[in-house]
């Protein structure tokens, strides 16, 4: 058996499959779990997603808000277990895969369009 699927194989148990359908323009929730000592809490974190990246179990995904006048930007393994769940306020339309250009705006110049959905 090769390497790597081997490697796809051990990997496929931890991959989560509770993972709502979100890219790059939308605007999400992320109930991560934060340890702090002996205790263990759920600190929320929302914003414009601007990258999706990778595959896989090493798929990541970068959250961007201000906060306090402060752009702040985290990014979350998809499948990591410390996050407790992912919610999915907007759907945003936007041309680009990766939205640094967000980055240098600031304001109403931050808004992105939203996108229709059909059900």
């Amino acid at each position: 058996m090769r390497q790597n699927k081997l490697i796809e194989k051990i990997t496929a148990s931890q991959l989560r499959d509770d993972i709502p359908e979100f890219r790059a323009g939308d605007t999400v929730r992320v109930h991560a779990r934060i340890v702090e000592g002996s205790r263990e809490r759920i600190q929320m974190f929302e914003g414009v997603v601007i990258k999706r990246h990778g595959a896989g179990i090493s798929a990541t995904y970068t959250v961007r808000k201000i906060s306090n006048g402060v752009g702040v930007e985290r990014t979350f393994p998809v499948h990591s277990p410390r996050v407790d769940k992912i919610d999915v306020l907007r759907y945003g339309r936007v041309r680009r895969a990766k939205l640094y250009y967000l980055r240098e705006r600031t304001g109403k110049a931050t808004r992105i369009a939203e996108r229709r959905r059909d059900n």
